[in-house]
């Protein structure tokens, strides 16, 4: 499962690409409280604060939200399956982010890290992932994967293009119609950690 994303844009310009987009309604940030977030972030694990962008009122609202919300027994709910249920009741926003990060087994078994992996939307600057709120966080949503994602999980979180997201706001389609697994092609992905060793700066997260 997808426990850690990136949104290396910051805030600003992911407003300023929306509003050129048509018939997008206006972006502001609940309460015009601007978070203390909205910079780029290399990484975002479960229970940090992350970006969240919810409809209400004919406007798009944004804020700072923790990830993942308590289970029954204590431990974090970050995904959530998407088949099967009905999202018509449910606090239903959008999670900006430009990659996310898979982890592997390692071949070399003297290994101590696991394998990393960045996956990013090809020829997207960013994208968004569709969750859903609980006890004031958020947890995203899943689906089968696509076979970009197959050698890496049996799971994938759904994504969004920046163009094709308003309908998981206004449910406009329902969730098994909305997230198909993705064409083959559609994600790009850079092992940043192979047996322990890091391939690229910074892969030791």
């Amino acid at each position: 499962m997808c426990n850690e994303y990136a949104r290396e844009i910051e805030m600003g310009r992911v407003i300023r690409l929306m509003e050129e987009m048509k018939d997008i309604p206006p972006f502001e940030y609940e309460n015009q409280a601007v978070p203390n977030d909205i910079g780029p972030k290399e990484s975002v694990k479960i229970r940090d604060n992350g970006i969240v962008v919810r409809g209400s009122d004919n406007k798009l609202v944004g804020r700072s939200m923790t990830w993942a919300w308590k289970g029954p027994h204590g431990k974090p709910v970050f995904n959530f399956k998407s088949e099967g249920r009905y999202f018509s009741k449910s606090d239903r926003v959008l999670i900006p982010a430009t990659g996310f990060y898979e982890y592997t087994a390692p071949e070399k078994p003297k290994a101590k890290l696991k394998d990393r992996h960045h996956f990013t939307l090809k020829g997207e600057e960013w994208f968004w992932i569709a969750g859903i709120v609980k006890e004031d966080c958020f947890a995203m949503l899943t689906m089968e994967p696509g076979p970009d994602l197959q050698p890496y999980h049996d799971r994938q979180i759904c994504i969004l293009p920046p163009h094709s997201w308003m309908d998981w706001l206004h449910l406009a389609r329902d969730a098994g119609e909305l997230f198909q697994p993705l064409p083959a092609g559609t994600l790009e992905v850079k092992t940043l950690r192979k047996d322990g060793v890091a391939l690229v700066p910074h892969a030791q997260s």
